[in-house]
């Protein structure tokens, strides 16, 4: 029973939490008159020491005590005596958890927030780095349109954005307080919650007392968030072990984010794109294991509510360490335009501008510009030359249309420069997007 029974093995790690919410407790107590000005200095002294015990490792963690309310409250008892039993007048362990728990998510969501902040630097930094270079854009990982390097890189910049005002709307839903519920009811003593919410940083007093102490939404939609975080950085390292592959060579990372082979000397292996890839199936099994703890709980608390902690905790440090780690390899990775641009003339990608060509100048329906633009890459397929290297007479042989003005579009730079359109990827127009973007995301109101 000890053994299913304590959390004090994983909940120790929200002791500040604790700890700053009694004192904001206590004080709000002693202001309401329902605590002797004297009790609450004790108070106030004493968990203060202990802060400081647990902080410099002296403190002793019982498991016969359960939880970190007890073990806090019990020492309290050892330092001030009587006093201490009174720190708990208008309050249970089911409003105290929640108030730690929801203080604890809402620190975490500050942390994830700064490191994603840094990751945005440093996908930014590298998309303007490579505004020019010209890469292969993959549809079903076909070479499909030539994009640049940067433009590419921009699209984790726009996903990394909406994983930071996913977290935004996290932590400004959690933000009302639960201290004070008691166990479910309220409590009949003339608390004040407007002013413990205001002393913990909380916007209100959460406003249903059942509710307060029934609601895990907060950590369910933080875990939620991270899940689709961790998607996000899961594609791009996905793409990095592509990238850095012998038959791709797109990026080089040094030997800070790779590792070699115990077997094979020439191996340099993507190991921290790999194992960030790997970081979304615990973090998508938190949010699954803590949906099966909630689903069909009747109101209000149940100790299944325990279980919230382990996974939001994991799924927390499994994605600030996949945030790092990202982090370092996007700053740290070179491109290498030349293997970019072997394999961008490799597969014809601009057809579609040959086919938007024959549209605009030769009068085609698109469908029909089409089946000319397909027929005339066969032709270059059998001669094994790309479509700007194909002659003209060749191509005339599928449209009598076409004629010389043709080549100014069909090279992978004119296809490139022509991609004008807002959000297209245009050299031009990249560099206007990485100048919005660090308006929106770092110099502005999204930093």
């Amino acid at each position: 029973m000890e053994r299913i029974n304590a959390s004090i093995d994983f909940d120790r790690r929200f002791w500040r939490e604790d700890i700053r919410g009694s004192k904001a407790h206590a004080e709000m107590l002693v202001a309401t008159g329902i605590l002797t000005a004297e009790d609450g200095a004790a108070i106030q002294l004493g968990l203060d020491e202990i802060w400081g015990e647990i902080e410099s490792g002296q403190f002793n963690f019982s498991r016969a005590l359960e939880d970190i309310h007890m073990n806090v409250e019990a020492r309290l008892r050892e330092k001030i005596g009587d006093a201490a039993g009174r720190l708990h007048t208008a309050r249970s362990r089911n409003d105290q958890v929640a108030t730690d728990m929801k203080l604890w998510c809402r620190g975490a969501i500050d942390a994830l927030e700064t490191a994603l902040g840094a990751l945005h630097r440093a996908l930014i930094d590298q998309a303007e780095r490579n505004a020019e270079t010209i890469m292969p854009g993959f549809t079903h990982l076909q070479v499909a349109q030539p994009v640049t390097f940067g433009h590419h890189l921009l699209a984790y910049v726009e996903m990394i954005g909406r994983d930071r005002g996913r977290l935004a709307d996290c932590r400004r839903r959690l933000n009302e307080c639960p201290l004070g519920s008691a166990a479910l009811a309220g409590t009949p003593y003339p608390i004040d919650r407007d002013m413990t919410a205001r002393a913990l940083g909380f916007d209100r007093p959460a406003a249903n007392s059942l509710d307060a102490v029934a609601d895990r939404d907060f950590a369910l939609e933080l875990l939620a968030a991270a899940s689709i975080c961790a998607n996000h950085l899961s594609r791009l390292a996905e793409e990095m072990v592509i990238w850095t592959s012998q038959q791709f060579r797109f990026i080089t990372l040094s030997d800070a984010y790779t590792t070699g082979s115990s077997i094979m000397p020439q191996k340099r292996n993507p190991d921290a794109a790999e194992l960030v890839r790997a970081k979304i199936g615990r973090i998508l099994g938190a949010f699954t294991a803590l949906s099966v703890v909630m689903k069909g709980l009747p109101m209000t608390y149940g100790k299944d509510m325990q279980e919230d902690k382990e996974p939001v905790f994991d799924a927390v440090d499994s994605l600030g360490l996949a945030i790092a780690a990202m982090t370092g390899m996007v700053a740290d990775m070179q491109a290498n335009p030349e293997a970019m641009r072997r394999a961008v003339e490799a597969g014809f990608p601009t057809a579609t501008d040959l086919a938007d060509w024959l549209v605009r100048e030769a009068g085609l329906p698109f469908r029909d510009a089409h089946h000319v633009a397909g027929r005339i890459v066969r032709a270059a397929e059998e001669r094994g030359c790309g479509l700007a290297d194909l002659p003209l007479g060749v191509m005339r042989e599928q449209h009598d249309g076409i004629d010389e003005r043709v080549f100014e579009v069909i090279s992978v730079d004119a296809s490139v420069r022509a991609r004008t359109s807002y959000g297209g990827t245009a050299p031009d127009r990249v560099r206007e997007q990485i100048a919005a973007v660090r308006d929106r995301f770092i110099d502005g109101a999204g930093s």
